[in-house]
């Protein structure tokens, strides 16, 4: 059993490692929109959330920002670690009322995964002033989160349907 997690933490770990470096590759700043990202490595965590669990989600979630970071820019670990951490603490507990289905607690998510990272610049500058950036991280978090969650639907179902 042990060897089955591992393998599979490492293919999740690995993909959602993948992702994030694609989505540095996709030029966000020409809509003029500084900060927004597609949230492409968040696919795997819902979906690793759906079909594995919570303890499995978080391990991958902050594997990948903290293999990410150092790698890449470590600064922005904080920023990866806030808003992945209140992203899916808020998915996780939307999943368990059974409210809505992966859609929607991906839609809520990107939200979510925006204020952390919100807060944590808020911080970091000093300066409450940022928060009138809410407004819109909050449609890109929604609109990304639902393109991701509409994509993590149909790969859980997928999975589901091939895991014992």
């Amino acid at each position: 059993m042990a060897k089955k997690n591992v393998a599979r933490y490492g293919v999740m770990i690995a993909l959602a490692c993948i992702f994030s470096y694609i989505e540095t590759l996709i030029p966000f700043e020409m809509i003029g929109i500084p900060g927004v990202k597609l949230g492409l490595a968040n696919l795997v965590v819902v979906v690793t959330l759906y079909t594995f669990g919570l303890r499995d989600a978080l391990f991958i979630s902050l594997v990948r920002v903290l293999l990410m970071g150092f790698a890449f820019n470590p600064s922005a670990i904080a920023y990866g670690i806030a808003g992945g951490l209140l992203s899916l603490t808020v998915m996780a507990l939307l999943k368990k009322l059974d409210l809505f289905g992966a859609f929607g607690v991906s839609l809520v998510g990107g939200i979510m995964h925006n204020v952390g990272q919100l807060v944590v610049a808020i911080i970091v500058v000093n300066n409450i002033r940022i928060s009138y950036y809410f407004a819109i991280l909050s449609i890109a978090g929604a609109i990304t989160g639902a393109v991701i969650g509409i994509i993590s639907e149909m790969i859980i179902v997928r999975i589901k349907k091939i895991l014992p």
